[in-house]
């Protein structure tokens, strides 16, 4: 971990840059990928899933026969967190309904909009070193509120070709039955571009590291839509003399431990408390059963001083972060002055573990900056908005030569035409 102290405003964009590959290389890496899969499909899969995953499999369909078997293979006391956890994402995202009105803008003419789900979504489902039933939940839920007609996931096996039972038995809760075992880059084409067994869908979800980022951006390009750009993960833990230390080392720890890309930065506003926490942090560090995963991610990891609360909302802004916890006395004032944030903890107990797995909100957000201009994932992700207008004889009346004359200024005369012709109607039939 670096530790830097009162560092000049100049500085920031610096301090703020993400760890990442060299991006010819990993576009070129992505798209050679993508290109088999396209060309090849399941035959393309099976190669990089016995090259990635070091497993052969027969079959990139998880049977009912697995499912079942893997419910049995789930204790009690985690079944009960999946389905505790299920109930309030979904309490959170049901309140998400969108209601439609009609809208008269002017006599005659009524506007409004319907909600309409994405028939056709694919869930992806990191495993690797760490199987994440816990977005099971957070994609398939809404998914499902949303009445997305078709759901497909996919998630990497283990290299004796299963899927996590905790996997199988989160998408069991959440409604989930079109499963394939497949990751990485190849699980992303497979959903943009269609195999013999994999459908094709609309719109691709889910986190993943930089190669499933990268997929997910360029298949968005021409093919498919995704939710975001959702790689690394990353947290932003703000501190003052008042907080406390376990708390924010183990906050800063739930993320170094994700994966050897993430990210962590402290911002402290007292010197005192930021030694204390990196002293507690490599003490938590020594007794995590992920040390070695943790102890290189921490090495992307800064310990900022800053001069007072302000000035470290104001670098967080600038950062960006996924997950932002405001550990301070004053953190009510500090999330009035949130402007960049994928998803905020406010508070000593608000850890974020408890938006990872069951508060209720969406675990699935913007990372590397983009949580600039990206929101997290919600209900109206699943769903489209179309717009709808009614024009009544007298609509005419009130817009027909408003329409008429700034088509005829733009020089599109069938846009100008096709409202003359509904002016004169009007004129004749009164």
């Amino acid at each position: 971990m670096r530790i830097i102290r009162y560092p000049q405003r100049s500085d920031w964009p610096l301090l703020c840059a993400r760890p990442h590959l060299e991006n010819q290389e990993l576009a070129k890496t992505v798209g050679s990928v993508l290109a088999d899969v396209r060309e090849q499909g399941d035959e393309a899969i099976k190669r990089y899933e016995e090259r990635f995953d070091h497993v052969k499999l027969e079959s990139l369909v998880v049977s009912e026969t697995e499912i079942d078997e893997a419910l049995t293979l789930v204790d009690e006391p985690l079944m009960v967190a999946l389905r505790q956890a299920h109930d309030n994402i979904a309490r959170f995202h049901n309140s998400q309904h969108f209601d439609s009105h009609v809208v008269e803008t002017c006599a005659g003419v009524r506007c409004w909009q319907k909600s309409i789900a994405i028939e056709k979504v694919g869930l992806y489902i990191p495993g690797g070193t760490a199987p994440l039933f816990s977005t099971v939940l957070m994609l398939a839920t809404p998914a499902r509120i949303a009445n997305c007609k078709e759901i497909v996931l996919c998630t990497p096996p283990d290299k004796s070709g299963h899927v996590h039972p905790a996997i199988l038995a989160a998408a069991h809760i959440a409604g989930v039955h079109k499963i394939f075992k497949v990751g990485g880059v190849q699980a992303i084409a497979a959903m943009a571009y269609g195999t013999e067994s994999i459908p094709q869908v609309y719109k691709i979800f889910g986190p993943g590291n930089q190669y499933v980022m990268a997929a997910k951006q360029q298949v968005s390009v021409d093919t498919v839509a995704i939710d975001m750009p959702a790689g690394p993960s990353e947290v932003c833990v703000i501190v003052d003399e008042t907080s406390d230390s376990r708390f924010a080392a183990a906050d800063l720890l739930s993320q170094a431990e994700h994966g050897i890309d993430s990210q962590v930065i402290l911002i402290s506003t007292s010197e005192t408390k930021m030694k204390e926490i990196v002293e507690e942090t490599e003490r938590q560090l020594s007794s995590l059963h992920r040390k070695e995963i943790a102890e290189r991610s921490l090495n992307n990891s800064l310990f900022i001083l800053v001069k007072d609360t302000d000035e470290a909302i104001s670098l967080s802004n600038e950062y960006a972060p996924e997950h932002l916890i405001l550990a301070t006395a004053d953190y009510h004032s500090l999330a009035d002055k949130v402007i960049n944030a994928g998803s905020v903890f406010m508070g000593r107990w608000a850890c974020e573990s408890a938006g990872d797995y069951a508060s209720g909100t969406n675990h699935t957000l913007p990372t590397h900056g983009w949580a600039k201009s990206y929101n997290g994932v919600n209900l109206d992700s699943f769903i489209r908005k179309v717009t709808f207008q009614e024009l009544s004889a007298t609509g005419i009346d009130s817009i027909g030569k408003t329409v008429e004359r700034m088509a005829a200024e733009e020089s599109l005369d069938a846009h100008c035409r096709a409202m003359t012709y509904r002016i004169a109607q009007r004129k004749s039939e009164l």
